[in-house]
């Protein structure tokens, strides 16, 4: 759980919306193929850890979320540009929807798919 504390009150982010806010955010940048589910590490200690969603990992620190991002990417775009803009969506949307400090946003792409019009 993230908290957030304000002349208000105070507001409480479930890691699930969070987790969900950044895939979405990686997946509507231009070049992404895919979320990547088998990254590193066993299937059964994923079954395991609750900061774990479809290519997307997170971890708290006290200055902020350090975020880990899993992807393929089509193979007619720059990997090093798709990258960076996934970063910045990411950073953007997390800061736009929940104001949640992050300190890291690693973007790792593990893989290059091909469209079915790049084949011909």
């Amino acid at each position: 759980m993230t908290n957030q504390v304000s002349s208000n009150g105070k507001t409480t982010y479930n890691k699930n919306i969070l987790l969900s806010i950044i895939n979405l955010a990686a997946k509507e940048v231009s070049g992404v193929a895919s979320m990547c589910a088998n990254f590193g590490g066993s299937w059964f200690a994923k079954l395991f850890t609750n900061n774990y969603y479809e290519g997307v990992k997170i971890a708290y620190s006290p200055k902020g979320l350090v975020i880990n991002v899993y992807i393929n990417v089509y193979a007619d775009y720059a990997v090093n540009d798709v990258a960076c803009r996934v970063q910045e969506n990411i950073k953007s949307s997390i800061q736009t929807m929940a104001d949640v400090d992050t300190t890291e946003i690693n973007v790792h792409v593990l893989g290059v798919q091909f469209n079915e019009t790049s084949k011909k």
